[in-house]
């Protein structure tokens, strides 16, 4: 109960707070968005630049690490995709954008928040060996699926694929700011002590921020759509895929700090991001917002049960 009321409820609480905001109407529709962009764009490009930057690469991108947080994401896309089309019915571009929501844990936002209030804002290296390929790999897989069933339902070529791929990946701006921060990190660039101060600024705004403009933005779900399926997104979200990195990261005898970040993000609700990829295909759009809207409630006692599991 202790790490309920420590840990996890102020992170929740800040949620809440731009909920209430957003419900009470004291700060506009347009207000929060912009509020959200600044952190999308703008703050949590900067936070992911900068971890990346000065991440040691070698000792953070444990092969083991990485197997067994993303053998659970890509195991949760591919039961969200079938199970969205063979058992709830779905086409397969819904069953695309069902899946993508699956898979895209929020890592961010409430992952980072969580682990750094549970074990220090030392104990994030994991985090951020998983956060550098979560967006690459999770919107190369949405995107790369959703154009190939588009290309077969119309009859186009695949041949274009890689280019239409490639730029919507880089027209993603958590893709560019860890990009940039490996390529900063890798050819060992320093930059000048007032540069790096105003970074670190910027920096302190990303998670709050963003967390409140979260609650905002989580006020317009409401949870319409198919119970069963949006119950069944939240499974897969908050226990299949933590079990399956559970699972592996014991099998492969993760150390404590990895097997921690690594479970406690595959623990996380589906992000935001999941609706802004529906919303860019026009594709199963209520039952993606009301999953997030509930995951991200459920989330509060999900997140206090897998804590209760690590070491």
């Amino acid at each position: 109960m202790q790490a309920l009321l420590d840990i996890i409820l102020p992170v929740f609480l800040v949620v809440g707070f731009g909920y209430l905001v957003a419900w009470r109407g004291l700060l506009s529709a347009a207000s929060i968005d912009g509020l959200m962009s600044f952190t999308q764009n703008v703050a949590i490009p900067c936070l992911l630049f900068r971890a990346i930057w000065t991440l040691d690469l070698g000792d953070s991108f444990s092969l083991p690490l990485l197997v067994s947080f993303y053998s659970g994401s890509l195991t949760c896309f591919f039961v969200g995709l079938l199970g969205a089309h063979y058992l709830f019915k779905r086409d397969w571009e819904d069953a695309v954008a069902i899946g993508f929501t699956c898979l895209f844990a929020n890592s961010v936002l409430l992952g980072l928040a969580i682990t750094e209030r549970a074990f220090g804002p030392d104990a994030l290296a994991a985090n951020y060996a998983i956060i550098a390929l979560h967006s690459p790999i999770c919107y190369g897989l949405g995107i790369t699926t959703m154009e190939f069933v588009r290309a077969r339902a119309t009859g186009k070529p695949n041949r274009d694929l890689p280019v239409t791929v490639v730029k919507a990946m880089f027209r993603n701006a958590l893709v560019v700011g860890i990009a940039l921060g490996a390529v900063f990190n890798v050819l060992n660039v320093t930059l000048p002590a007032t540069f790096t101060d105003a970074l670190d600024m910027m920096v302190r705004t990303a998670l709050p921020a963003a967390l409140f403009a979260m609650g905002g933005v989580l006020y317009r779900y409401r949870p319409e759509g198919d119970l069963r399926i949006i119950l069944f997104i939240c499974a897969i979200s908050l226990l299949l895929h933590p079990s399956i990195t559970w699972t592996l990261g014991t099998a492969f005898n993760l150390d404590d700090s990895a097997f921690r970040s690594a479970v406690l993000t595959a623990a996380m609700a589906p992000g935001v991001n999941c609706y802004v990829f529906a919303n860019i295909y026009g594709r199963a759009r209520r039952v993606v917002a009301s999953s997030v809207l509930a995951a991200s409630a459920l989330s509060v006692i999900t997140a206090w049960f897998w804590l209760g599991t690590l070491p």
